[in-house]
């Protein structure tokens, strides 16, 4: 990473994106920015009803991280944890930054992610939407793919190892 990039970490809900975001970011003591935090009230009420969002719920919520990773480019590297999950919204995420855009896409099989989500109280879409992420899902041809069966600080080292950074 020789001029300012963002490295956008993806993968469905429960796969570690903020984990591994907050701990990539103070090993390369850039800003970390959860996707989470930007989606419109709309839709989180909606995915907290258990109700998957759309492509149309997910517009503007792509359009403000776009925004937000262009903001960041301007002065420096980010990390953005977002799942990403079809290459239209990578489009989107990635317009007008293209050459500066690295994704890493955490990957896991469905019955970890649940089992991990079903640990999880304290966010607001529940495991009964994995599967619908999991049907969403479309792999990137262009993705540093990891898989999440490793430490939280294994999966940074071979993150980095992939970046070329020490």
């Amino acid at each position: 990473m020789n001029s300012n990039s963002v490295i956008f970490i993806m993968g469905v809900s429960g796969v570690g994106k903020s984990t591994i975001g907050n701990l990539l970011a103070e090993k390369l003591e850039i800003p970390f920015f959860d996707g989470d935090d930007y989606h419109p009230e709309a839709n989180i009420l909606k995915m907290s009803n258990k109700e998957p969002l759309t492509d149309e719920d997910r517009q503007p919520w792509l359009l403000r991280l776009n925004s937000l990773a262009k903001k960041e480019l301007a002065t420096h590297s980010c990390i953005i944890g977002c799942s990403a999950l079809k290459q239209v919204y990578r489009d989107i995420l990635s317009k007008e930054i293209e050459h500066q855009t690295i994704w890493i896409h955490l990957q896991g099989t469905f019955e970890e992610i649940m089992e991990r989500l079903s640990k999880r109280s304290d966010h607001f879409m529940p495991a009964e939407l994995l599967k619908s992420q999991f049907d969403t899902l479309q792999e990137s041809d262009v993705s540093i793919d990891i898989d999440i069966n490793f430490t939280p600080n294994e999966i940074v080292h071979l993150i980095m190892d992939a970046l070329g950074t020490p």
